[in-house]
């Protein structure tokens, strides 16, 4: 009897440096969880760099971004024997699919998807000077999710406008030209935002305030000792507070010994021990968390060309997978008929003489 297929996803991240805990609470533990259920292809989005990074300099970067970016999945336990990864500018009929949604989509739509004008303001950048290639982003993500013609996306809320989009061209596409593509679902997870090491705002790269995967012992231990806490409390016998601390935030998502945590929540409120045996304590947990990562990191960085060889076969494997997507788009448009047609009469001709 024949096994039922699995549902494809699609999910990716761009290309900006290592990645740190929130990113490891806010997706890598999601798709950890999904490669045995699904059909997992992770996009390398290099494309979607040249919105707000469009120099060479930037563009020279991610040659060791992408290879840091595999890292931590495969250190963190995505298994590359069940999920796919590949860099998107070297599949070549992304470019091709971009510019047929193009046609089928509203500039008015676009511009009313809120999260643009968020990546704007995020890039510093003023109405005058935003590229067309932002505001035609969610198209891009769109080829990119039907490319494979993924069933699930897995985002959070936030983001659940842009499937919404990839739903509108899938569909509208499908109504002009006939079915080619199925209609991606979005597969909401309750990602949490996980908060920088400075309380101010989510964890981020240009913010300074993140602890990354691949930072050793001792990093994470200062960048610990150096965390905001309570502000009010100046000294150990002042009664804290633990919500909003982040610590504790820390403590509860990364400690799994939950009797020290209440027992720390408990003496924080009352005055009954100090932000250095708080933090210890988490130092030890969050250390203990990252030690395995940073072995199966440090595994896979000595075998050579192991990462290049993952990215290569998973992009060779899509670009055979988004050329007869392509193949099957241009045939059921009719843009084939008309060359194929020329190039027979021409060929006949010249045949003839």
């Amino acid at each position: 009897m024949d096994q039922p297929q699995k549902k494809r996803i699609l999910t990716g991240d761009r290309p900006t440096g290592s990645l740190h805990l929130g990113h490891y609470v806010g997706s890598v533990k999601n798709r950890v969880a999904l490669q045995d259920q699904y059909e997992c292809y992770i996009i390398i989005a290099d494309l979607h760099m040249l919105t707000t990074r469009p120099l060479k300099e930037d563009i020279m970067k991610m040659r060791d971004n992408a290879l840091q970016l595999v890292l931590d999945h495969l250190a963190c336990g995505i298994d590359p024997n069940k999920v796919t990864f590949y860099l998107q500018s070297a599949t070549q009929a992304v470019y091709e699919m971009n510019l047929f949604f193009e046609m089928l989509i509203s500039l008015n739509r676009l511009t009313g998807l809120p999260s643009l004008k968020e990546m704007a303001r995020n890039a510093h950048m003023d109405p005058e000077s935003i590229p067309f290639g932002l505001i035609g982003y969610p198209v891009l993500q769109t080829a990119d999710i039907l490319m494979p013609r993924a069933h699930l996306v897995p985002v959070g809320k936030d983001n659940e406008a842009h499937i919404e989009l990839a739903r509108d061209i899938a569909r509208r596409f499908n109504q002009y030209y006939g079915d080619v593509f199925p209609l991606p679902e979005v597969l909401l997870s309750d990602v949490p935002t996980l908060v920088g090491t400075d309380n101010k705002g989510k964890m981020s790269k240009s913010a300074g305030n993140a602890i990354y995967l691949c930072d050793d012992a001792k990093t994470v231990e200062n960048k610990i000792r150096g965390m905001y806490t309570d502000p009010a409390r100046i000294r150990s016998d002042i009664p804290g507070n633990v919500e909003g601390n982040p610590v504790f935030t820390y403590h509860d998502i990364f400690n799994t010994n939950r009797d020290e945590v209440e027992d720390l929540k408990a003496r924080y409120r009352e005055g009954k021990v100090g932000d250095v045996e708080v933090k210890g304590k988490l130092n030890t947990a969050l250390n203990g968390f990252l030690e395995p990562i940073r072995q199966r990191r440090k595994l896979f960085e000595e075998d050579k060309g192991f990462v290049e060889q993952i990215i290569y076969e998973g992009t060779q494997k899509m670009i055979e997978i988004s050329n007869q997507t392509v193949k099957e788009m241009r045939s059921a448009m009719g843009f084939g008929g008309a060359w194929n047609k020329i190039s027979r009469i021409a060929r006949e001709r010249k045949n003839a003489k």
